[in-house]
């Protein structure tokens, strides 16, 4: 929660410094690319790690790691030498730290848990993560008042607090013997999904659709030149979004999706998109915050099924492996997506470019309607004694 509350307050002030020293939709588009970059070229050893391993300490290690490198953007800020290319750079190796940690610590979660229980567990931690996300660009924005380097030396502090709490929490890996390092074991993750439609399918629609939908990459636009607001107007839009998946966790975690799973997904992400498209023609804050609300809640519930499927259908062995794919699948197409909606803002504008994207995920979700019919049937109940039937 400690780091996810960091990520958040670290990135409006990153944003909003770069976009303050340039000026340019195209470099917010390309603080995405740079965090993307990473996940893409270490993606098979990522996975390797996380099954090699201790999970615990690769992920406290990472965020030892993005303590060290927000130091950077802190002293940066302020001795006045940080510009475009130094905030760029730090930003891809916060990336390539989030890259090793994403799959350690979704592959460590399912060991905490039973595996029966585990979309209600997916939906509590998700709960506390969205509590974050909501106090951290509303906190990010407050203290960038005070300049960058107050917001870099907060982050750079919880993330060292997030990696010790972390030390403490228990886990005993189960004694296996170590796989033998060959290009079969490197892509076995990948040749896993592949064999696997209904994972395919989820993991394919839900990049499509956070690619499409990347409008979170020009909050600084629409905050500052559309919705005429400051760093605390721009604070109010990063956090709506997890207002809005807070709520829907909660509620998850009281009545998880089992039953009509398929169908909840693909609504999901039609409101996704819906919402995208509001928020884009939207002029007044109140409805801006409430479409990013409801793209927050739609893009949680999307999230939860998703998440509980892959872990659910994986074994715990092959688990880092996954979830490194997994990341690529989905959690980077969020860099990419913010890549993507940059350079349309550079070429056409800002709202043209949310709109685009909008209607885009609603088309790739009613085609992968039609190409995954598994999708529309698919039971998170039934997971369990499903085997490889899927």
């Amino acid at each position: 929660m400690l780091a996810t509350l960091a990520l958040h307050m670290q990135t409006v002030a990153i944003g909003w410094q770069l976009y303050d020293l340039t000026g340019s939709a195209f470099d917010l588009g390309l603080v995405g690319l740079v965090q993307f970059v990473p996940v893409v070229v270490l993606t098979l050893v990522v996975g390797q790690v996380a099954d090699r391993y201790d999970r615990r300490a690769v992920v406290v290690v990472c965020e030892v790691a993005q303590a060290g490198a927000t130091a950077v953007l802190a002293l940066g800020s302020l001795g006045g030498w940080l510009d475009r290319q130094g905030i760029l750079t730090t930003v891809a190796v916060l990336g390539a730290a989030r890259a090793f940690e994403n799959p350690a610590r979704a592959a460590l979660v399912p060991r905490l848990v039973p595996l029966a229980r585990l979309p209600r567990a997916i939906a509590s931690v998700t709960s506390a993560g969205q509590s974050a996300r909501i106090v951290g660009p509303a906190l990010g924005g407050a203290l960038y008042a005070l300049g960058p380097t107050t917001v870099y030396v907060a982050v750079g502090a919880l993330y060292l607090v997030g990696a010790t709490l972390m030390a403490l929490v228990h886990d005993a890996p189960p004694a296996r013997a170590r796989e033998e390092l060959t290009p079969a074991s490197l892509f076995s993750g990948i040749a896993f999904i592949l064999h696997r439609r209904l994972l395919l399918g989820l993991m394919s629609l839900d990049l499509f659709a956070v690619l499409l939908g990347g409008a979170t990459a020009l909050l600084p636009i629409y905050a500052r030149d559309i919705l005429g607001t400051g760093p605390w107007g721009l604070g109010l839009l990063r956090a709506a979004p997890a207002c809005g998946a807070l709520a829907m966790s909660v509620v998850l975690t009281r009545r998880p999706v089992e039953r009509g799973a398929g169908p909840a997904f693909f609504a999901s992400v039609f409101v996704y998109g819906a919402a995208t498209i509001v928020f884009g023609v939207s002029t007044g804050l109140g409805l801006s915050l409430a479409a990013l609300g409801v793209l927050g809640a739609s893009d949680l519930l999307s999230v939860v099924i998703r998440q509980s499927l892959v872990q659910i259908r994986t074994p715990d062995e092959m688990r880092g492996r996954v979830s490194a794919v997994h990341s690529l699948f989905t959690g980077t197409s969020n860099q990419l997506g913010e890549f993507e909606s940059g350079l349309l803002a550079a070429l056409f504008g800002a709202v043209p470019a949310v709109l685009i994207g909008g209607i885009g995920t609603i088309g790739v979700a009613a085609l992968w309607m039609y190409r995954f019919p598994e999708l529309r049937r698919f039971e998170l109940a039934d997971a369990h004694s499903s085997g490889d039937r899927l």
